[in-house]
């Protein structure tokens, strides 16, 4: 699976970096990776620990229209996580 092998290569946290420090385009596209990548039951952990919850929740009302569904997206599929739940929460 793509999704596993991409976070194996360590994509993850610059990825979450994006989130905080990258442009609107920019921020867009990792939030779109981090919901694609969300979909993998391990990657979920990884994402939620490498901090992802907190700029996602951020992005929710700081985004652009595309911004925020895609964070919402991410959200939703970090949410799968009982343990991500509280933190989202």
């Amino acid at each position: 699976d793509n999704r596993i092998a991409i976070a194996r290569a360590g994509a993850i946290p610059p990825l979450v970096e994006l989130l905080s420090s990258g442009t609107g385009g920019l921020k867009e596209k990792a939030a779109g990776a981090l919901w694609n990548l969300a979909v993998n039951s391990d990657n979920r952990i990884a994402i939620a620990r490498a901090g992802a919850i907190p700029p996602l929740v951020e992005l929710l009302s700081s985004g652009t229209g595309g911004l925020k569904e895609k964070a919402a997206g991410a959200l939703w599929n970090l949410a799968v996580n009982s343990d991500n739940r509280i933190a989202i929460a």
